[in-house]
């Protein structure tokens, strides 16, 4: 499911701001960004998304203003500058070299002054990083939550669909069933007329035969099984509870029970039936991909 959260933090001079976008994924796969600075806890945020989601393809991005640098800071070497100083007066008084060095030329000379980031203490960095990243987290996890209800919804009714068409199927096959013997004993009437014989043994086992080749009590039993099963999956899901392999697993088992009504069946409206439920099962699955 989709999800988005965002949060921001500051530590001393730096600011920073945590964005997490996460898509549907059969698994979790996490892509951490993380400035510099943060790059020594990207194992730690890691561990933080997986607390928070189980599936999913995650991209969390931690970025400082002006592009991810922190304001400067300017340090000055002072045992350099010293050193500089020495030589000077040496090449004076001793070398009697003239002029003197001063503050705006010592500035300027090699290794005296640079700038560079400031140290930010690692401890604040840590705690404040990594209590955005939960607050971003939750935000993506309260859009899921919101998308996830609807989705309930939407498979729930569905799947009272599906058992809509398994009781339409189990009643058409019962007509089936009968209308199979009825031509039997049709058939063994019309031989009996023509040859004046009539096996009754032989007529109640071939009704027996097409009847059992007929019937799909079994796969509607199990079908109406998989439909309770894939209900109480979706009413069980919850935070830590994913429930999207499950139900792929009843998807795939209610199929394979159609398949084999649909085989056993060659009346015109029980296999318009078995479309229609072929149909309702591959959206049902397209659903499902998006649950955890």
């Amino acid at each position: 499911m989709t999800g988005f959260g965002r949060a921001a933090f500051r530590v001393g001079v730096a600011s920073f701001e945590v964005e997490v976008r996460s898509v549907n994924h059969r698994h979790l796969d996490a892509r951490v960004r993380l400035p510099r600075a943060l790059a020594a806890l990207e194992a730690e945020v890691r561990e933080r998304i997986a607390r928070h989601l189980a599936r999913g393809k995650v991209d969390l991005s931690v970025a400082a203003p002006d592009a991810g640098a922190l304001p400067p800071a300017l340090t000055i070497d002072l045992e350099a500058a010293r050193a500089y100083l020495r030589a000077a007066r040496e090449l004076r008084h001793g070398e009697q070299v003239p002029g003197e060095l001063g503050v705006g030329v010592l500035l300027g000379l090699p290794g005296v002054a640079r700038f560079a980031e400031p140290e930010l203490p690692e401890e604040d960095l840590r705690r404040e990083l990594l209590s955005a990243v939960d607050a971003a987290l939750a935000g993506a996890d309260a859009m899921r939550a919101a998308e996830g209800a609807a989705l309930e919804r939407e498979l729930l009714a569905r799947v009272s669909l599906v058992a809509e068409l398994a009781a339409s199927l189990a009643e058409r096959a019962g007509v089936v069933q009968g209308a199979a013997r009825e031509r039997l004993q049709k058939r063994a009437q019309q031989l009996a007329q023509e040859t004046g014989l009539r096996d009754e043994a032989r007529l109640a086992q071939e009704i027996a035969i097409a009847a059992d080749r007929l019937d799909v009590t079994e796969e509607i039993v199990r079908l109406r099984s998989h439909v309770e099963q894939f209900r109480e999956g979706v009413a069980s899901a919850g935070p830590g509870q994913p429930v999207g392999r499950r139900l792929d697993f009843l998807l795939q088992e209610l199929g394979r029970e159609v398949n084999t009504i649909g085989a056993k069946g060659s009346d015109a409206p029980l296999t318009s039936l078995v479309v229609d439920l072929k149909t309702e099962l591959e959206r049902i699955r397209e659903q499902v991909q998006n649950v955890e």
